[in-house]
């Protein structure tokens, strides 16, 4: 067997495969099926300082090879999530990963000093939010924003800090950049499309909050472009997801310069979409005699 062991902001991963957040919950669901230790990595459930509801129903819907949801960030809060649900997972043998999420810095600040005592491995800063205090306009929107974020969240906490990015920009390059100048430890991408679907027979919009983020195998393309693409533009590790389902779009990730790669939407209709792809990759390092899996990463030869 191939070495799939993957170092991302100097945290071990026993192997490049990550479940993304908001497709796994806290794991417990998926453990009755298979151990988490098997998994490289947990991004869990986008938590909040404070507990959150969520939108109002419908919130999921159904397109052509993906779908569209507007959960709105369910959760139980930070301090339910240290209490209640982090004890549970530490004994799993796997790397936990708090993904973090506000509508206001000051919620980010206080979320993440929360999460620095916390025994998380690595922290995800999810910058795809609305800003409330600035037009609902997502922190990630901009250069602006987002450096401004990252530097109030690492003055917070002295986790690795991955900064998971919108492609719903103009320059995703110049984002990821001016994070890592702020400190970022690592970027991940990309987060969900903006998009919509219409009932024709009501005339109204699938989703009560009309739009929607989109994901699944539709979306593939789009996020190996921008890994690519940030992967050549920055020095911290770079984690790949978007409509990942099955392991050659693992390695096509991890040749684009990904070190690790997150699976999501795919488990919503195979669980075991993580495992299928982790001992598919390993099949085909064999098969090339790779003995290590770093050795693939950024190898692509552009024409």
């Amino acid at each position: 067997m191939a070495n799939l062991k993957v170092n991302i902001a100097g945290v071990e991963f026993k192997n490049p495969i990550i479940t993304a957040s908001g497709c796994f919950g806290f794991g417990r669901e998926y453990e009755k099926m298979y151990p988490l230790e098997k998994l490289g990595g947990m991004s869990l459930k986008g938590t909040t300082y404070a507990e959150r509801l969520g939108n109002p129903p419908p919130r999921i819907a159904e397109t052509a090879s993906g779908m569209l949801n507007s959960v709105g960030l369910q959760n139980p809060g930070v301090k339910h999530f240290i209490k209640e649900e982090l004890p549970y997972l530490l004994d799993k043998g796997t790397v936990i990963i708090a993904n973090a999420a506000g509508s206001a810095l000051e919620d980010y600040r206080m979320l993440a000093e929360e999460l620095d005592q916390s025994a998380v491995d690595m922290i995800e800063l999810n910058i795809s939010c609305p800003n409330v205090k600035s037009g609902g306009m997502t922190f990630g929107a901009s250069c602006e924003s987002a450096s401004e974020i990252v530097r109030e969240i690492r003055k917070a906490t002295s986790k690795p800090l991955m900064v998971k990015l919108s492609p719903n920009v103009t320059d995703i390059v110049s984002i990821a950049q001016s994070v890592e100048a702020e400190g970022a430890d690592a970027v991940s991408l990309i987060n969900t499309l903006v998009g919509m679907r219409i009932d024709i027979e009501s005339r109204r919009p699938i989703l009560h909050q009309n739009t929607g983020g989109l994901s699944g195998p539709a979306v593939f393309p789009v996020a190996l472009a921008m890994v690519w693409k940030v992967a050549n533009a920055v020095k911290i590790p770079v984690v790949g997801l978007g409509g990942v389902e099955k392991w050659q779009d693992a390695i096509e990730m991890m040749l684009a310069g990904a070190t690790g790669v997150q699976v999501g939407t795919a488990m919503f209709y195979d669980p075991y979409a993580p495992l299928k792809i982790i001992e598919g990759m390993n099949e085909w390092l064999d098969r090339n005699g790779i003995a290590d899996v770093g050795e693939i990463i950024g190898q692509v030869r552009p024409w």
